[in-house]
């Protein structure tokens, strides 16, 4: 497991890539631009479900690494069989 100065680098990066994924479907949705070029990436109006997807996953990622700088765990997951007698 990585140590606490590389999980906070990772998050700093992952953050910084969420507010350039979010400039860029704001500005498609507005319509105040047809196409949208995050380095060497160019993104249309068309891709905006993709874009979602890309931010919906950053932002799980996000969550999953502020929890594992809060130190918290996972939850567990068990199953309850029910019986009749």
């Amino acid at each position: 497991m990585a140590d606490a100065v590389e999980l906070r680098a990772r998050l700093d990066f992952r953050q910084r890539a969420l507010n350039r994924l979010r400039d860029a479907y704001v500005k498609l949705v507005e319509g105040g631009v047809k196409s949208y070029t995050i380095d060497d990436r160019q993104l249309t109006k068309f891709d905006l479900p993709a874009l979602k997807n890309e931010i919906k996953a950053l932002e799980g990622e996000i969550d999953e690494l502020e929890r594992l700088l809060a130190n918290t765990r996972p939850r567990k997951a068990f199953g309850v069989i029910p019986r009749d007698w």
